[in-house]
């Protein structure tokens, strides 16, 4: 079995908002790094007991986030891709994706520093379908015959991804608690709007992803049908909606491909 993990920084239990966390230049982006290795090294664990033969483990935080000292050995390291999109699902033949450290889709409820992209998006949506950062990346590995099979993240996030890959095993360590869209936000504001959480501990969180990435790799081995995803077909249009912010004004942004995913993402991508 071959495995991608995708990762991320914001949906990591003990991170705590963007401006202290998430940045190079943020007071504790150090320990955010740690702690989302940690949680990637216990899937890598869990993922390796179901089975696993090959795990790539894809940084996919903007600025870099998993400390590659501290990485398991017994996992691979991608940075940088031709695209950006599909993010490495185009190198190798990856039977199963997962999601550590995900976060929720812009404009979530009740979730944890939720964005998509940055923060100056208010929704993206393809072919009418509102998705986030895993939405958009579990539709590229379906593209290319990769099945999402868990992902652990604040607790909106979960229901997020469990509502668009029925069947997707999931783990939140943390949950947001500031309810609305904040719709009516500019990007600045909105940046600092999430920033309210309850959060488990770290050791309870690893020993949870641990349990749930091979519970997933587990079932995907025994019962494959029970991940019951569907995407949308081809044509496809991105429409991305744009909140005001200090330097511009509200936009649309709309791309189109006549076939894939993985192109009108990247048609977007390179706007």
């Amino acid at each position: 079995m071959n495995i991608c993990i995708m990762t991320d920084l914001e949906g990591v239990a003990g991170v705590m908002n963007a401006p202290d966390w998430i940045y190079p230049t943020s007071t504790y982006y150090q320990d955010a790094k740690r702690l989302l290795t940690e949680e990637v090294n216990a899937a890598i664990d869990g993922l390796c007991a179901a089975g696993a033969e090959l795990i790539v483990v894809q940084d996919g935080h903007g600025h870099g986030a998993i400390d590659s000292m501290l990485l398991d050995e017994r996992a691979l390291l991608q940075r940088g891709w031709n695209g950006p999109y599909p993010f490495g699902l185009d190198e190798e033949k990856f039977d199963c994706m997962i999601w550590i450290g995900q976060h929720a889709k812009a404009g979530t409820p009740c979730a944890h520093i939720a964005h998509t992209g940055n923060f100056g998006v208010q929704e993206i949506t393809i072919n009418g379908i509102a998705v986030g950062e895993f939405g958009e990346c579990a539709f590229c590995a379906l593209e290319y015959g990769c099945v999402p099979i868990f992902g652990s993240g604040d607790l909106a996030f979960t229901k997020e991804a469990q509502e668009l890959m029925p069947g997707i095993e999931t783990v939140w360590v943390k949950r947001g608690v500031i309810p609305g869209s904040g719709d009516e936000c500019t990007r600045e504001e909105y940046e600092h709007r999430n920033a309210a959480a309850i959060h488990q501990h770290h050791n309870v969180a690893c020993r949870k992803i641990r349990g749930g990435a091979y519970a997933a790799l587990m079932r995907f081995r025994t019962n494959p049908e029970s991940f019951c995803h569907t995407m949308p077909q081809p044509p496809y249009e991105l429409v991305a909606k744009y909140r005001a912010s200090k330097n511009s004004q509200a936009m649309v942004i709309t791309r189109t491909h006549p076939d894939s995913v993985t192109g009108v993402m990247n048609a977007y991508a390179g706007r």
